[in-house]
């Protein structure tokens, strides 16, 4: 067997840091208070403010910007799994190279390649993310296309409705592309396994730490929470307003 228990141990940790960051960014009580909540919140508050403007040119520019980004970052994903995939095609003069760094842990060949393949794995995890994402993105602005005319006031909850299910079609967009963001950290985190298994770990709970500060006492939560409560009544408005719908 090509693992030892310290590696296995590395491995465990490593699922267990990511699987304890989902449950606490999605499933726990603090979710509410998450830089991604309150991001999500403000998104529903453009777009019941959107659904009410006459020129809604600059909404394009700003969905054309993040299906963009999402289309460069699926890209570098791409290049990236071609530079792991050269290093395997170069044999061990790679593995033998790293191995002549002080406190770098020998690694037979099989064992090497697994920590390869395991790199690209996270790499085109976080390129199907992002590729959803940019799809998302081209379904969202046929969303926006779809809107119906502020200057009609007859369909107004029909407009509303249709700016709140457009909002959720956006949130999908930001979720797959945050894990596609948070693989990359998973993929920095998984590069000091091929040093030692100890480093790994240690990597990725220097990668959990940030993620965790990143959403929750950083200074963009700090601020994107103090301006949430108008984005919350926006939010709040705009669910009433499917409701009624839902219900006529």
């Amino acid at each position: 067997m090509p693992f030892s228990a310290l590696d296995i141990a590395a491995l465990v940790w490593f699922i267990a840091m990511m699987a304890a960051f989902e449950l606490i960014t999605t499933l726990s009580r603090f979710a509410d208070f998450s830089l991604s909540a309150g991001v999500a919140r403000h998104r529903r508050a453009w777009l019941a403010h959107m659904v009410e403007r006459d020129q809604r040119h600059f909404d394009a520019i700003l969905l054309a910007s993040l299906s963009q980004s999402n289309a460069f970052f699926a890209s570098t994903s791409v290049l990236g799994i071609g530079g792991l995939a050269a290093i395997m095609g170069s044999g061990d003069a790679a593995r033998h190279m790293l191995e002549r760094l002080p406190m770098v842990s020998e690694t037979t060949p099989a064992l090497w390649e697994i920590k390869i393949l395991f790199l690209i794995s996270i790499l085109i995890y976080a390129f199907f993310k992002f590729a959803w994402a940019f799809r998302l993105s081209h379904y969202s602005a046929i969303m926006f296309g779809a809107m119906p005319p502020s200057a009609d006031d007859d369909h107004a909850q029909e407009r509303r409705r249709h700016g709140l299910y457009a909002a959720r079609l956006l949130d999908l967009v930001g979720q797959h592309a945050n894990s596609g963001l948070r693989s990359f950290y998973y993929a920095f985190a998984a590069i000091a396994w091929l040093f030692h298994p100890v480093l790994f770990m240690m990597a990725m709970t220097l990668v959990f730490a940030i993620l965790i500060r990143r959403e929750f006492v950083s200074r963009a939560t700090r601020i994107i929470s103090e301006a949430a409560p108008h984005a919350a009544r926006v939010e709040i408005y705009s669910r009433s307003a499917a409701t009624k719908c839902d219900d006529s």
